[in-house]
């Protein structure tokens, strides 16, 4: 069970009591009192993290609680820099009321915001940011706009490394509003190939640039690679005709008829909520065996290194960091 306590008016507040979180919440001690959090931020000046949830919630919203709200250096960062608060988008009462205040619909995917001590947004509220990265350089930009330090492990987890530049170059990102503006991430877009080998499929599609995760899973039977992309930085026609050049896309499932129309040369179905992930030991196999597997990695830095550890070794070891490389030295 995890407990802070704060002091107001020499009055004593359990405001953050968690015992076993939901999934879909990760390991943050969130806080639950929306007035209480506002209080906290006006007398703190930390902005309020708002995590718009639901719980029970989908398969996208017990992922994001699995591999984003539980990464250590990230749940520190918003226990220390932010008053976490938290909001269910499929209940009533307070909760209901407050997705009407901040007119979030419910029965939704998670959003984040982050709200100044007068419950304001302190940047523009953006969907779908859904990975580490993401969240990570909106966080730092929040801090930044509100003039409060960005921690090292955040600037660390910021980075999509595709160099492992030496952290004092990002010692005053983001500083500007144009590195603002650089910093919002693009939202994705989702697709998955059915091929003979999801192992394969995972190293291939893995190393597209513009292609930011992948996943082994099935569908109708078929072993298949989950592809999210960005669609300002690489074509859905690119990513079908890698994937035929390499025969890892016997069948490509879409979202949307845009996208069907998209993939050309290749027969199209729908993904569907029959889709179902493959196990861990199924996952980024490329890195098994190799000293890389033992480092935490963010799901950007195991999309890639899985995809180029094989093929070329200097090409992966870029998307680490300083501290990663040296811990497998």
């Amino acid at each position: 069970m995890k407990t802070i306590m704060f002091i107001f008016g020499g009055l004593a507040l359990a405001a953050w009591s968690i015992f076993a979180n939901p999934v879909e919440v990760g390991d943050v001690a969130w806080g639950r009192d929306h007035d209480l959090a506002l209080q906290e931020s006006k007398k703190t000046g930390k902005p309020v993290f708002v995590l718009f949830q639901e719980v029970p919630g989908c398969k996208g919203c017990r992922d994001f609680g699995k591999t984003v709200l539980t990464n250590p250096d990230l749940v520190n960062v918003i226990e220390t820099n932010f008053v976490p608060l938290l909001i269910y988008n499929n209940r009533g009462g307070k909760d209901a009321e407050l997705l009407r205040q901040y007119g979030e619909p419910s029965w939704n995917f998670q959003v984040v915001r982050f709200l100044d001590g007068d419950g304001r947004d302190i940047i523009p509220r953006r969907d779908r940011i859904w990975d580490i990265q993401s969240l990570s350089r909106r966080m730092a930009e929040v801090l930044a706009k509100t003039d409060r330090p960005i921690p090292a492990e955040l600037r660390s987890l910021v980075m999509h490394l595709k160099s492992p530049a030496p952290m004092g170059q990002f010692a005053n990102f983001p500083n500007t509003e144009e590195k603002q503006k650089t910093s919002a991430e693009t939202p994705t877009a989702q697709v998955a190939f059915a091929q003979h080998c999801f192992w394969t499929g995972e190293m291939i599609y893995g190393g597209i640039d513009g292609v930011v995760s992948t996943e082994a899973g099935f569908l109708d039977g078929r072993e298949v690679t989950l592809v999210d992309y960005d669609p300002k930085k690489v074509s859905l026609d690119r990513i079908v005709q890698e994937g035929r050049k390499n025969r890892v896309a016997d069948k490509v499932y879409v979202q949307s008829q845009a996208q069907a129309g998209l993939a050309q040369g290749v027969p199209t179905g729908l993904l569907t909520p029959q889709y179902r992930k493959a196990s861990e030991s199924d996952q980024k196999r490329q890195l098994k065996g190799t000293p890389v597997a033992k480092l935490d990695l963010t799901p950007y830095q195991a999309t890639k290194v899985n995809a180029w550890i094989r093929r070329d070794s200097g090409k992966a070891l870029n998307y680490l960091t300083p501290e990663q490389l040296e811990a497998i030295r």
